[in-house]
């Protein structure tokens, strides 16, 4: 089962953020054969505003433990966490996405709510790293969209998204993470 896990920092937690950067990478370490995408989004200034981890795990336990045994988490890092089963429509993880070694801005775009089919790709697919609907821990309901994209501008990621039927949508500017 596939998991997208979207840790949110506490504003002014950077430093809380930095001490605990060696145990927050020794718990991630556990988990890499199973990562899909992984990686820090970040405010213009470059700060992170979060981290994103997706992933296959056994089951929706195991995904909340994943979540909510995570280091950062554990330290008040994280004011909350969005947790989702999801489904890896490209069937790749993102460093089989072909440009990755580019240059170029990524983004993180969440759409909340039952939205358009995300069984149906956009257009757009050269440029997406990471797509797939968010849905109920049995897997039935589908409760929104998050992707992963390569675009010229926050805009042009939002729109990536098909427009309709989201209650609420998100855009968070987004890099490769991994241990560096």
């Amino acid at each position: 089962m596939e998991f997208l896990c979207y840790h949110r920092d506490r504003p002014g937690s950077a430093a809380l953020r930095e001490e605990l950067a060696e145990r927050h990478w020794s718990y991630m370490d556990r988990f890499a054969d199973r990562m899909i995408a992984r990686g820090p989004t970040l405010a213009e200034d470059g700060t992170a505003t979060g981290s994103l981890h997706i992933l296959d795990l056994p089951d929706p336990g195991a995904a909340r433990a994943f979540a909510f045994d995570e280091p950062n988490y554990q330290a008040g890092v994280y004011r909350d966490v969005l947790l989702r089963r999801w489904r890896n429509v490209l069937g790749r993880t993102m460093w089989q996405f072909p440009g990755a070694a580019a240059a170029g801005n990524r983004y993180l775009v969440i759409g909340l709510g039952a939205g358009a089919g995300a069984e149906e790709l956009p257009p757009t697919m050269d440029d997406l790293i990471a797509y797939g609907p968010l849905l109920s821990d049995d897997g039935v309901a589908r409760l929104g969209t998050a992707l992963l994209v390569q675009a010229p501008d926050a805009d042009a990621a939002l729109a990536v998204l098909p427009a309709q039927g989201y209650a609420a949508t998100e855009v968070h500017s987004w890099r490769f993470g991994g241990r560096p």
